[in-house]
């Protein structure tokens, strides 16, 4: 990642300085400063533990059991209890800890390695949930547009 690849390069979340890798860095971690536009710095580490839905964190998270080619069973917005077998990688089998609805996954086919997040189970079990905006996709992009908009400003004829 370089500032110089485009006039302006946002990065989201951890691991890139911004004013070295990119131009800005947007937070993405929850709390106070979701969605900060960071000029100068780092965001805030990643912790490795996703925020809590309906107080779950890490057991709603698929993670590949194995290195090797996942292979889907079920779709995204599917009702899943906990010992469902939602999807293999290499024919090892990858089961929800909890229940709810799958919330997102890895498309078949795809080489995936060892412990990488494959899917992610809803505790809330609520399909719509799945195909709509959350409420932190929507402050984040509002931070990306902030930032394009800092740098262009609009020109009003």
């Amino acid at each position: 990642n370089s500032p110089e690849q485009a006039p302006l390069v946002i990065g989201l979340g951890p691991g890139l300085l911004a004013g070295r890798d990119v131009h800005v860095v947007i937070e993405t971690r929850r709390g106070h400063d979701l969605g900060r536009v960071i000029g100068e710095g780092y965001a805030a580490p990643d912790t490795g533990i996703p925020g809590p839905i309906d107080g779950v964190t890490s057991e709603r998270v698929l993670r590949a059991p194995c290195a090797g080619v996942l292979e889907a069973r079920l779709e995204i917005g599917h009702p899943v209890s906990a010992g469902d077998v939602v999807c293999t990688v290499a024919g090892r089998p990858v089961a929800a800890a909890i229940s709810g609805v799958l919330r997102g996954v890895v498309h078949g086919g795809v080489e995936v390695p060892a412990n990488l997040k494959v899917g992610d189970v809803d505790p809330r079990g609520n399909p719509a949930f799945c195909f709509t905006i959350s409420d932190k996709a929507r402050t984040i992009s509002g931070a990306v547009l902030e930032a394009i908009l800092c740098r262009f400003p609009p020109r009003w004829p």
